[in-house]
């Protein structure tokens, strides 16, 4: 029998319509926006100013402190200037805007496509190289990686897990990057081990990705302490906490976080970049994103420099179908809608989902009817219909009481929802007010 989370869970028709389709690499824009601020935490600081030129790979911003991350060139040219731009969340965000002239890399890249296996770095070397190449979550949180690597004293790692569920409808980079680049990924795997000083590492694959289930398990063989474990299909399992109960049947603790119960998740797409850093000496300057849509002409997997105009990748896959209701970052569970696609791509875009009116359309709200599937959904085990009737009310003390702050915001609880309620809109909205109320209070 397979292995899944207990609590909860959607199943969401799966739309993988990009499956299979060979990472193809998209051409280099003629100006490219790259923000500062690409991950959780504090946004880096600029290197660079208006007629600078820089080659890619060159970093063009610093780390910010501890939880931050450096920011490369993702191409050669002249910065145009400093300014602020609109990104994905609708505000102006500050942003190195550069006019591309040739593709000119920084000599210590190595951009040979050959296998390199063999490192001999010590622990704390290679978490210097993940921080100095600007590594992120790339599953979607952006959380710095080194930061992942780098455990609190008092506390112990004794087991890697691996997220290659890609649990998210349409999206399809994860499973293709683990179809086309397997052995680096083990080889990632073997680095990020000995960066934690653990033996033992567990990469989750749903089952609906037999193919990378095969190959990977085929490699990992040769992999000392490395083991493949297929999954049930279930969303939201990519999530953290949910993979970690799913594998290895441990439970973080509300308010907890892995590294409590012994655990660091990385994604299969932060592992291939930490390989390219330690053995390419590659910074995080290009990403696998799946373009899709059910009237999206080509869905595919595209290479893509980080800063490209997501209306160039949407322009390769076909275009803008006549009857596009929405363009989604990300996938339709947990992706926010964009106003413009005239944003860059980012170190976290993992999927650009274009949905058709019919499906974009959201239902008129109905009265709550108090049928609980929003609770029995929820993987988290909170009652999300509270959570928004006190988020509606501003009743911020009971919305911190009901643990707003655990929601993982997968989404399952609106999807489920038979009076189509705009469950996640209000949690999200308590969430974050909460988590404001409890840094105040922190700081007095």
């Amino acid at each position: 029998m397979l292995k899944t989370f207990p609590k909860g869970g959607v199943h969401p028709p799966e739309n993988k319509l990009s499956a299979g389709q060979k990472i193809e690499s998209l051409a280099i824009p003629k100006q490219v926006s790259i923000p500062i601020s690409q991950h959780i935490g504090a946004p880096a600081k600029p290197l660079v100013k208006k007629g600078d030129v820089v080659k890619t790979g060159q970093v063009i911003a610093e780390s910010g402190g501890f939880v931050s991350a450096n920011i490369h060139s993702s191409v050669s040219g002249k910065v145009a200037k400093v300014d602020a731009i609109m990104d994905a969340s609708g505000y102006k965000r500050p942003a190195v805007i550069i006019d591309v002239e040739g593709d000119e890399w920084i000599e210590t890249i190595d951009r040979s496509a050959d296998l390199k296996k063999d490192f001999n770095l010590e622990a704390q070397d290679i978490v210097k190289k993940v921080l100095e190449a600007g590594i992120v979550g790339m599953g979607g949180a952006t959380f710095p990686s080194h930061v992942k690597l780098s455990i609190p004293p008092g506390k112990k790692a004794d087991v890697l897990i691996l997220n290659g569920v890609e649990c998210e409808p349409y999206l399809t980079s994860d499973d293709q990057l683990m179809l086309e680049k397997p052995e680096e990924i083990l080889v990632g795997t073997q680095i990020l081990m000995k960066a934690l000083g653990v033996n033992r590492a567990i990469i989750g694959i749903e089952n609906n990705k037999p193919d990378s289930i095969k190959i990977m398990t085929d490699l990992a063989k040769s992999y000392q302490g490395i083991e493949i474990q297929p999954l049930k299909v279930q969303y939201p399992q990519g999530g953290e906490k949910q993979l970690i109960k799913a594998v290895i049947n441990r439970e973080v603790p509300s308010g907890g976080l892995p590294i409590d119960v012994g655990a660091v998740v990385h994604n299969v797409g932060t592992t291939f970049a930490v390989y390219e850093a330690i053995q390419k000496n590659k910074p995080l300057i290009e990403r696998v994103v799946t373009v899709t849509g059910k009237s999206v002409s080509k869905p595919c997997n595209l290479m893509v420099r980080v800063g490209t105009p997501v209306s160039d990748l949407i322009e390769f896959a076909g275009g803008l179908p006549a009857d596009t209701g929405k363009v989604i970052n990300g996938g339709p569970m947990m992706g926010k809608a964009l106003n413009t696609v005239e944003i860059p791509v980012t170190k976290g875009t993992s999927g650009i989902l274009i949905m058709n009116e019919k499906e974009a359309s959201r239902r008129e709200v109905q009265n709550c009817i108090r049928c609980a599937k929003c609770v029995s959904v929820c993987p988290m085990g909170l009652s999300p219909y509270l959570i928004q009737q006190l988020s509606e009310k501003a009743m911020w003390d009971e919305v911190e009481s009901e643990k707003a702050t655990d929601c993982i915001e997968c989404g399952s609880c609106m999807y489920t929802c038979p009076s189509d309620r705009p469950l996640l809109d209000y949690i999200r909205l308590g969430k974050s007010t909460v988590m404001s109320i409890i840094r105040a209070r922190q700081q007095k």
